[in-house]
């Protein structure tokens, strides 16, 4: 295992498994200021890299097994999550709120100081009326973290992240988007 040098953070990384946390991860790993990266997922990664530490931990409704992996960490980046219509309505809240609660909470206890960055989602509800109940969670979620007493908590909410490389689409809606994200370049350009 690598040690950090003199300044180099360490950083935990959940969900590096998924679109979102892969890239993530492997920015983490070639980033010169990041010293060690811890990653906390259900299934192997098959990579392998000096700095980094992979933890296979397989039920998040319970994170106390993880205090070890998650002390003196400077920050985590929560990533684990899935997509409306893929699990039932009560799994999908189990995944979206009770696994980040419990994960959040085991950290702050072992490492206070850190920094919690967590993948939301466009249209997340922190007042919980909204009639889509992933709008509902994420905004649930969203609430648990700002209450738990880190210092500083990142919220991302991206609308729709295109696809770098191609793979089945989770649902109709997604498969929608993707035909029709090419046009959107189009008329759209960033500048």
């Amino acid at each position: 295992m690598n040690v950090p040098r003199l300044g180099q953070k360490r950083l935990v990384i959940v969900g590096a498994t998924g679109m979102v946390g892969g890239y993530a991860l492997r920015y983490m790993l070639d980033h010169p200021a990041v010293g060690h990266v811890t990653s906390v997922g259900r299934t192997p990664l098959g990579i392998s890299h000096s700095k980094l530490l992979e933890v296979l931990h397989r039920d998040f409704a319970d994170c106390s097994a993880l205090a070890e992996a998650l002390s003196d960490q400077h920050a985590a980046l929560f990533c684990l999550g899935t997509y409306t219509g893929a699990v039932p309505d009560a799994e999908l809240r189990t995944i979206t709120v009770d696994y980040t609660i419990e994960f959040a909470g085991v950290l702050r206890r072992n490492s206070p100081d850190a920094t919690f960055a967590f993948l939301s989602g466009s249209g997340a509800d922190p007042t919980g009326r909204s009639r889509m109940s992933f709008a509902r969670y994420k905004g649930e979620a969203e609430n648990a973290l700002l209450a738990a007493g880190f210092s500083q908590v990142y919220l991302f909410r991206p609308a729709y992240i295109y696809p770098v490389e191609p793979r089945r689409e989770p649902n109709f809606g997604y498969r929608l988007l993707r035909a029709i994200y090419p046009a959107f370049r189009v008329l759209f350009p960033i500048r």
